[in-house]
């Protein structure tokens, strides 16, 4: 039997599980425990690094994991930097904390083995995820390191994110997707100065927004079944950015009966409220997420002088908002209060108002 299939879409890696063609609808199957917890990852806001385990089952889940982290399991040059992550990670470990790691999963297992090894009920399976968090930070360390260095401007990233997402959702709705709406767009520089002046943080780095993509859906049931296929796919649910998901579409109470039904526990409860857009009309209901999506920047340079900078394998991470709703919701959203009008009006006050305050006394 032939497993899923692979598909280099320019600047990605793209798993490509499920027929494609406009007479081949998607089926909705039933997400595993696997899927259920990234997708209460995501409408939650939490951080990977609070998991207990993982909850693969296959090869094929491992290979599929790997490749929207920008990995190619059958690359050797890219199994060869998997095992460089594993050493620096091992020596953090032992040697910056102090903690002992098992020998089996330090050096002697093949470090595509973790993953699965991290799902299972073995007494390897704790140091496995201890090793892989550490390694997820590493990689996303080494990967904005290397953007400092890198001759690319940010609009060519942004120009390769969006050419991929587009044709990645063209895919999507061939699969049959009840995909109503898709749009993208980058916030203007006046937008920018707003999202500024009405934060408390007035600090551009943390304005994560520049590249938007918005996903209408059909129905309210097609949104879990939509989001789990994007997180196959090409959003690595580890690098979903923890507290920045605002979340008043979806009960994310219906995945945790789930979860407990199968009295599986991976992840420590997220402590904290979710943010609060205090611009957004009574009623507005959306999911609104950031994601970082990893590049492969040396296909974008290759056959360029600078080619050099960037050796196969090389990634560096674009920030995206990703927007996602049914149609009923979406068409509700722009009433009233809750336009899109009257939410930039009431941020327009408010800059008026910081800038225009004057003194006490």
């Amino acid at each position: 039997m032939n497993g899923p299939r692979k598909r280099t879409t320019g600047a990605f890696l793209v798993q490509e599980d499920e027929p494609r063609g406009p007479q081949q609808r998607r089926p909705r199957g039933r997400p595993n425990l696997q899927d259920l917890h990234e997708i209460r990852l995501l409408l939650r806001g939490d951080s990977v690094v609070d998991w207990y385990r993982l909850a693969l089952n296959s090869d094929d889940d491992v290979r599929r994991m790997l490749r929207v982290n920008g990995f190619e399991p059958d690359d050797r040059g890219d199994m060869q930097r998997l095992e460089k992550l594993r050493a620096e990670a091992v020596r953090y470990i032992t040697g910056s904390l102090g903690l002992r790691l098992d020998s089996v999963v330090a050096t002697e297992l093949p470090a595509l083995t973790l993953p699965l090894l991290a799902s299972r009920n073995s007494r390897h399976a704790r140091h496995a995820c201890v090793l892989l968090k550490v390694m997820h930070i590493i990689y996303h360390l080494d990967a904005r390191e290397l953007r400092t260095i890198l001759p690319i401007a940010d609009d060519v990233l942004f120009a390769a994110v969006e050419r991929n997402v587009v044709e990645l959702f063209d895919q999507l709705r061939e699969s049959g997707v009840p995909v109503a709406e898709f749009a993208w767009s980058r916030k203007v520089k006046a937008s920018l100065i707003t999202k500024l002046l009405v934060k408390r943080e007035t600090n551009a780095a943390r304005v994560f927004d520049r590249l938007r993509f918005r996903l209408v859906v059909e129905r309210e049931a097609d949104l879990l079944p939509t989001l789990n296929l994007i997180l196959r796919r090409f959003i690595p649910f580890n690098y979903v950015v923890p507290g920045q998901t605002d979340n008043t579409l979806i009960d994310v109470a219906q995945i945790e009966r789930r979860l407990a039904r199968a009295r599986d526990v991976t992840v420590t409860p997220a402590g904290g409220a979710p943010p609060f857009n205090e611009f957004s009309g009574e009623g507005y209901q959306v999911l609104n997420f950031i994601a970082d999506l990893p590049v492969r920047v040396d296909r974008l340079l290759a056959n360029t002088p600078d080619a050099h900078l960037a050796p196969p394998g090389s990634v560096v991470f674009v920030l995206a908002e990703f927007q996602v709703v049914d149609r009923k919701r979406a068409e509700a959203n722009e009433q009233g209060e809750r336009s899109h009008a009257r939410y930039k009006h009431r941020q327009y006050h408010r800059v008026r108002e910081r800038l225009l305050r004057a003194p006490k006394g």
